[in-house]
């Protein structure tokens, strides 16, 4: 299973968040989503479910929330497993980074990605084979 780039979390929250507000950040978050061939992990759709029912300004629904979960199972989704956690761990110390920026980096590389779009992840920076995008940066 390969894919083109790796969605962060903030990316699919910006696409769930908008309520139909127009607003540049959910426009170019639904684009990735409709344009991109792109993977996730199990971690990403926790982290997901959890900000948008509880941290967000207005949370979507329980029942939502599923919902965007449901419709991004079609798109491949690597799970939590031990190796992933040992490798996490391994280059949040090579990089000094949280271990969960070391779990998305360790999936993207997982899925053959080569782009992981994030706005937390400093846009530019290269860790091994996967180099961040903002994507919201004009």
């Amino acid at each position: 299973m390969s894919v083109d780039c790796f969605l962060d979390t903030n990316v699919i929250v910006y696409a769930a968040a908008g309520h139909g507000r127009p607003d540049a950040k959910r426009e170019r978050a639904l684009e990735l989503i409709e344009t991109r061939e792109f993977g996730l992990s199990a971690q990403v759709l926790q982290e997901f479910y959890v900000t948008v029912v509880r941290k967000i300004e207005v949370p979507l629904s329980p029942a939502e929330a599923l919902e965007w979960i449901e419709q991004l199972e079609s798109f491949p989704c690597l799970p939590i497993e031990p190796g992933l956690v040992k490798i996490a761990a391994e280059l949040s110390l090579r990089h000094r980074i949280s271990y969960w920026d070391g779990a998305i980096i360790a999936a993207a590389e997982s899925l053959g990605a080569t782009i992981l779009y994030s706005d937390d992840l400093g846009h530019g920076h290269r860790y091994g084979t996967i180099q961040v995008v903002n994507p919201f940066l004009p």
